[in-house]
Parts: structure tokens; sequence; C-alpha cells
């Protein structure tokens, strides 16, 4: 991922970004393992949950990038404490 300054990238904190800070990973959270618990596929759940921890280091990779480059992400972090999951992380 890159800042693409040339496209005006700036921080939002409105909307779904003023609860989490990757709403899209939580939304796909709810996703690969409400779709298997709802099927009843515990194979499917635990699939589901490994592939969340592949997209939370890749959301923690992100931020590293964002903090560097866009400027008020590291504000932002302080104000949107949780990253995917509303209270928990």
């Amino acid at each position: 991922m890159r800042v693409q300054e040339d496209r005006g990238h700036k921080v939002v904190s409105s909307g779904p970004y003023g609860f989490v800070r990757h709403p899209m990973y939580a939304a796909i959270f709810i996703f690969v393992v409400g779709t298997p618990m709802l099927l009843g596929s515990w194979d499917g759940v635990l699939a589901g949950l490994l592939y969340m921890v592949v997209l939370g280091r890749r959301a923690v990779l992100e931020e590293r990038t964002l903090k560097k480059e866009l400027p008020g992400y590291s504000e932002y972090m302080t104000k949107i404490k949780y990253r995917i999951i509303p209270f928990v992380w």
C-alpha cells in the first residue's frame, strides 16, 4: 500500500471510520466468521479466524505506513482506539 498524494489522500474520521480504523476489515470479519457459523461449519469458522489473523497483520503493516506517510494519521490513531473490532482490537 502507498499514500497517493496526487489523488489527495487524507484522513477520514467520519462515518464508519469514527468507530474503527479499518471498517472494511470489520465487515470481512463478520462475513468470513459469521457465514460458516450460520452454516454450522466449525472448520469454516476456524479458517475464517485464521484468515482474520492474516488480515490483522496486514492492518498493522498498513498503519505503520499511514502513520509515517499520511499527515494526521497519528492523531486519528489516538482518537479511534480500535482497529477492526470495537472494544476488542
